[in-house]
């Protein structure tokens, strides 16, 4: 099973980078992480399409079987680096394939807009996204934000334990799908 992390978060020693780093380890999960892949503003030109970075991230996600995208929440919606990456993309990378979403918050309140905007993203992008999500909060970090918290862990094996059957059940059901077609 082919599961791709994006990692939405622009700083590179920010917490939803962190919280990649922990799952990719303990999951074995790749990440995209868009500290670290640069892109540029979208402008709709064509020549973007030829950037290395742009296909790089359009075949991992097209490869993929599931996402799981991460953000944190700036102004009350997902960081501009992560929204410029999805308009990068279209249906043909989110089509049928389940998506779990995280936010990483600052405290407080933080984490449940950026939910929002990005589950209105997705959908336009046609992915289906997990009704289950995650906000993860500053003080869920332990061990200098080298691993989580015990619960907010249990919380997250629960997420990608989900996302892993709903994987299996789409691919189950796009290959009866296309044997009855045939």
């Amino acid at each position: 099973m082919n599961i791709v992390m994006i990692s939405g978060s622009p700083r590179k020693e920010g917490r939803t980078g962190k919280l990649s780093a922990i799952i990719s380890k303990k999951y074995g999960i790749k990440t995209i992480d868009l500290s670290e892949l640069v892109l540029p503003i979208y402008n709709g030109q064509e020549e973007q399409n030829e950037l290395i970075n742009i296909q790089k991230l359009r075949a991992q996600l097209e490869n993929a079987d599931a996402v799981i995208v991460a953000t944190p929440e700036y102004h009350g919606g997902m960081s501009g680096a992560l929204k410029n990456a999805f308009d990068f993309l279209g249906s043909k990378h989110f089509k049928d394939k389940p998506v779990a979403i995280i936010a990483v918050s600052g405290g407080g309140k933080g984490g449940i807009n950026a939910l929002n905007n990005m589950r209105i993203v997705l959908r336009a992008l046609y992915a289906n996204v997990l009704s289950k999500q995650l906000v993860i909060d500053p003080t869920d970090f332990i061990s200098g934000g080298l691993s989580l918290d015990e619960n907010p862990s249990y919380l997250v094996d629960g997420l990608i334990q989900e996302l892993k059957l709903y994987t299996q059940l789409a691919k189950k059901l796009n290959e009866e799908w296309s044997a009855s077609n045939y």
